[in-house]
């Protein structure tokens, strides 16, 4: 379970071995909620929220991270403990990997991963919408045409050799994927392409937030896993850019756009679950609240088939990266 703290004035402590996060009511008075350190994943604040040494100390001893989001929930700094995740060598592995054959077959299988979950999500779209099934059809053929030539990227020599081969058959997948999920949606709810900080519309202010929530995810399980968020493959060493949670999202970014979709779709989205800001709109606090409800709700307790076991999403997502750091070390 994830703690989200982003009501003003919210106070995290300890109390009787527990967690108490203590929530001020706008009639006065506050509201107390206790949780068990053995239930607590990570802690996440975002807005003037307050918390205790004794909180952190606990968060320490008990492997929780604590997270300091940005508005649009991107991660700006993480309190963690020092040590790493596991030994050295899966690091200058990963690090060996990144100029050579092997970076590239990464890239390759993390990007045909992602467009061949575009597809399914695609054509999953036509259960209740028949008279689309052309248009799915489509578009689903397409992002497959392109999701077979970045499997032919493969061959290349190193990652910089084809990376702009790639990056480009990915946008293009991208795109063709946006304009289904759009034309899918109620028509009070369709957007023009994606749009990132800040978002110019609702559906894509959801997304925005809760890719950044992902991110955290992601970068802790590369870290658990003893492999480097900063060493990348296809996204490159610029200053202070955590290129392999960048690289290493990317099949996992389905499980966002499954969760919006689907709150988009039911109609459960209204105006005040977002707010202007000077040139576009982030979500507001009941956004939010009611985003990382579905999400949590997606990732942490509904189960799946995978790997031959009954198990959650975000299970499925650490055992990957310890799965991707052991393979680098060749177990």
């Amino acid at each position: 379970m994830q703690l989200y703290l982003n009501t003003y004035g919210t106070y995290l402590h300890i109390k009787d071995a527990l967690f108490e996060v203590r929530v001020p009511q706008e009639g006065g008075g506050h509201q107390r909620h206790q949780f068990a350190a053995s239930k607590v994943t990570s802690i996440i604040m975002t807005t003037s929220a307050a918390l205790s040494t004794d909180a952190v100390q606990l968060a320490l001893q008990n492997n929780i991270d604590i997270i300091f989001a940005d508005s649009s929930g991107f991660p700006l700094g993480r309190v963690w403990h020092s040590k790493l995740g596991s030994t050295t060598r899966i690091r200058k592995r990963q690090l060996e990997a990144s100029i050579g054959p092997e970076g590239v077959r990464r890239t390759v299988q993390w990007l045909s991963d992602k467009l061949g979950n575009q597809i399914e999500f695609i054509k999953s779209l036509k259960k209740h919408r028949s008279r689309m099934g052309d248009f799915l059809d489509e578009k689903a053929a397409r992002i497959g045409n392109l999701q077979q030539s970045i499997r032919l990227q493969e061959d290349a020599s190193s990652v910089d050799a084809a990376a702009e081969t790639l990056r480009g058959l990915e946008g293009t997948a991208g795109r063709l994927y946006f304009e289904a999920l759009s034309r899918a949606l109620p028509e009070e709810h369709r957007f023009t392409g994606r749009s990132f900080r800040p978002a110019l519309d609702p559906f894509n202010a959801f997304l925005n937030y809760g890719y950044g929530v992902l991110y955290n995810r992601v970068e802790k399980a590369l870290m658990i896993a003893g492999l480097d968020p900063y060493v990348g493959f296809l996204h490159r060493d610029d200053y202070n850019q955590k290129s392999m949670v960048f690289d290493y999202i990317e099949p996992y970014r389905i499980h966002v756009e499954t969760v919006v979709f689907r709150l988009f779709s039911a109609k459960k989205v209204n105006q005040s679950h977002t707010e202007p800001l000077a040139s576009g709109l982030t979500l507001a606090k009941e956004g939010k609240q009611l985003l990382i409800e579905k999400l949590n709700d997606y990732l942490e307790v509904q189960t799946i088939r995978y790997n031959g076991r009954n198990q959650t999403r975000a299970n499925g997502l650490q055992m990957d990266a310890h799965r991707f750091a052991n393979e680098l070390i060749g177990k």
